[in-house]
């Protein structure tokens, strides 16, 4: 492999890794620019030393070309992972994480010199990253949240009746806040998704038949 080759490699790759990069910075994940940049290149420069050490030994010694590169699968996997968070019910970052993956293992194919199949896993991912987004919105409402405040009569089970009305629903429950208040009520602050097409308002109809109900408003 000549040294062209390999300086044309790497530069590919942080190219490539840029990108997708370039769109989680735009919207300021934990991992960005830099990273993905740092992550592809990386990638390519393991699999570059993997094949070279093949070609320089494979005559003397049983070696693996892609036992190197295997190790960067599994290894981009601890860095994933402190992409990850957990907020209340929601756990943020694992398409940030998933994308640390699926970069490593373009710099991969870079590194192999399967430049196209690792320029239209690049277009593909970009694609997916920036368009599958108003899909979700369109189709899902993944996206909204609806904030809803109940004030009930503080009572055994009341919080597992309200919890089997909404999954009886479909309506993920984002956040949950509960507050005393006095003559011993329970001001209960909801953050809520609901299923397309279902809207806040039918929710808030069918809440209000809970026994103990005093009031519910939904939150703008």
């Amino acid at each position: 492999m000549s040294e062209y080759e390999i300086i044309i490699k790497l530069v590919l790759a942080a190219l490539l890794g840029g990108f997708i990069g370039l769109e989680r910075e735009s919207l300021s994940r934990p991992a960005g620019l830099r990273t993905y940049t740092l992550v592809c290149v990386g990638s390519a420069l393991a699999m570059v030393v993997s094949l070279d050490m093949y070609y320089q030994y494979y005559q003397t010694v049983n070696a693996d070309p892609g036992r190197i590169a295997a190790q960067v699968v599994s290894g981009i996997g601890f860095l994933g992972a402190g992409t990850i968070m957990r907020e209340g019910a929601t756990v943020r970052g694992l398409t940030t994480a998933a994308g640390l993956w699926v970069v490593a293992c373009i710099g991969l194919a870079v590194g192999a010199g399967l430049y196209l199949p690792a320029i239209v896993t690049t277009a593909v991912i970009l694609f997916v990253l920036i368009y599958f987004v108003r899909f979700e919105q369109y189709f899902t409402g993944m996206r909204e949240f609806k904030g809803v405040v109940m004030i009930v009569k503080d009572r055994p089970g009341q919080i597992g009746v309200l919890g089997s009305i909404l999954g009886e629903m479909g309506v993920l429950i984002k956040n949950i806040q509960l507050t005393r208040i006095e003559n011993d009520d329970l001001e209960i602050e909801l953050l809520l998704q609901t299923p397309a097409p279902m809207t806040i308002e039918e929710v808030i109809k069918e809440l209000s038949d809970i026994e103990g109900l005093k009031s519910i408003v939904r939150l703008n």
